[in-house]
């Protein structure tokens, strides 16, 4: 009888050092802290990952640049030491240039657009440009739409942010476009944004307001002008490699967990666009909700029109008329 229970008893244990192994961990890392848009998105694709493969694969999830900001999240992704990030596409230009056209200032309308567009047939078609790079490109997520703030002064025109020194990503298009504002651009990586801030290494910066909110910019930043300059989409990317090795059943759940991460993203930005003026006015910030967009738009028109030599009119008219 004690010979029968001991047999079950190391049936069993191997069993369950069997499923123990058979369990494959995976990291994914953001930028910002857990309490964001960000977070939810990344807890939400953990926990969608674990059901859809009857926890055989776990996802890690790692937040507040634990594992370095954006770009170098992006290229452990490509190298393969790190499987996955949930990242801005910030930095994504110096991986995949085709996403460039992404940041034009005021090429979308509102997140309706934006979100039809890369729901659509001209996101999709951009997430396979990943491929060939390393990554496998899941999803597109989001960030929202970019504001000014600064500790200096009120922003109500484009002459008020000259001789301004911004932080902002590592992104082509970007300082191309801030520099033609008359801003003097400081790209950084997003973790070492809030010291720089605070120790007056610049005077402002510029995110959406969910990223303002979880990261306490107020706490460092007197000033927010509602700008909504440039829409930041999110991504959701994966090593190649990695992806490339599940079975096809495990590569749907990834890729379905990928886009419910991205709808619960959404909703927390949605959220937090509903909420946020009056939260950061609350935490003592003089916030301009009456920015003259039309003379943001004028001064970039020599900027706009080099982005459309580079990119092509025609794709950025095609991006414009997505209704």
């Amino acid at each position: 009888m004690k010979l029968s229970k001991l047999l079950t008893a190391m049936v069993l244990g191997a069993g369950l050092l069997a499923t123990a192994s058979a369990q494959t961990v995976m990291k994914i890392s953001i930028s910002t802290s857990q309490n964001s848009h960000q977070g939810v998105g990344i807890d939400t694709f953990a926990k969608e990952v674990e059901k859809r493969t009857a926890g055989r694969y776990k996802v890690q999830t790692f937040y507040s640049g634990a594992l370095g900001g954006e770009r170098e999240s992006i290229e452990a992704v490509q190298l393969g030491t790190q499987e996955l990030a949930l990242s801005s596409t910030g930095p994504v230009p110096n991986f995949v240039p085709e996403t460039k056209i992404l940041d034009v200032p005021f090429l979308f309308r509102d997140k309706a657009h934006a979100r039809a567009v890369l729901d659509g047939p001209i996101g999709q078609e951009m997430l396979k440009k990943f491929d060939s790079k390393g990554f496998k490109a899941l999803a597109w997520a989001e960030n929202g739409f970019r504001h000014m703030t600064n500790s200096k002064r009120e922003v109500k025109g484009p002459e008020d942010l000259k001789g301004l020194k911004m932080r902002t990503m590592e992104n082509p298009v970007h300082i191309a476009a801030y520099k033609g504002l008359g801003i003097i651009t400081t790209p950084m990586a997003f973790p070492e944004v809030f010291t720089a801030l605070q120790q007056g290494t610049v005077d402002g910066q510029e995110n959406p307001l969910s990223v303002i909110m979880a990261s306490k910019f107020d706490q460092v930043q007197k000033h927010l002008s509602l700008t909504g300059h440039v829409y930041s989409p999110c991504i959701i990317v994966m090593n190649k490699a990695a992806f490339d090795k599940l079975s096809e059943a495990d590569k749907t759940a990834f890729v379905e967990s990928a886009r419910e991460a991205a709808k619960a993203n959404r909703a927390r930005v949605d959220q937090d666009d509903a909420t946020g003026v009056s939260e950061l006015r609350s935490r003592g910030m003089t916030i301009n909700e009456n920015v003259d967009k039309a003379k943001f738009v004028s001064m970039l028109a020599p900027i706009n029109a080099d982005f459309e030599k580079q990119f092509g009119k025609a794709n950025i008219e095609a991006i414009r008329n997505v209704k």
